[in-house]
């Protein structure tokens, strides 16, 4: 059982490794986006109605998406000060606190999510804006799957966490 769930918690490593990496495709397509709306507003007077919301859902993707990433690598936002005042045990102890806490509140969240993401697949819905892109349906599942993969990565961190098999977690959780 103890090869398996370590079997599981490296995999989910890579697939989090992946996915985060991958999402930096997304952000240098929204550079290019924002750049061509730029050339187009200024050099030629001709602003597109497409290029705000394209550029908004490119950077919401990619921040929601690596959410995998940022947690197995520990590079949440965390208040280290607490790190150096307690003993390294007690430490220890606290991050795994704040991953179950983390795992529960995300489950929450999941759960709120899970009504809306289904009922956008049903029946779409669109951002009533001169694109009436189906921007509010993407996002509802788009947040759906984010709040997954955190707790996906979430649960392998806490495998890690039991079997003394983290690694470096200086700076983070």
């Amino acid at each position: 059982m103890k090869r398996l769930l370590a079997g599981y918690a490296a995999s989910m490593n890579r697939i989090s490794v992946f996915i985060g990496q991958s999402c930096s495709m997304l952000l240098f397509a929204c550079i290019l986006v924002s750049a061509f709306e730029v050339v187009m507003r200024y050099g030629f007077d001709r602003p597109t109605v497409w290029s705000t919301e394209l550029a908004m859902t490119l950077c919401a993707s990619a921040w929601v998406l690596s959410v995998g990433y940022v947690t197995e690598r520990h590079r949440h936002i965390s208040i280290t000060m607490i790190e150096m005042l307690v003993s390294p045990k007690l430490w220890r102890v606290l991050r795994l606190i704040q991953m179950l806490i983390a795992t529960g509140a995300v489950l929450v969240l999941t759960m709120a999510l899970w009504g809306p993401a289904m009922k956008v697949l049903r029946r779409i819905e669109t951002s009533g804006t001169a694109l009436n892109s189906i921007q509010p349906s993407y996002f509802k599942l788009l947040l759906t799957a984010g709040c997954i993969l955190y707790i996906l990565q979430l649960a392998a961190n806490i495998i890690h966490w039991a079997q003394d098999s983290e690694g470096d977690v200086a700076g983070g959780h």
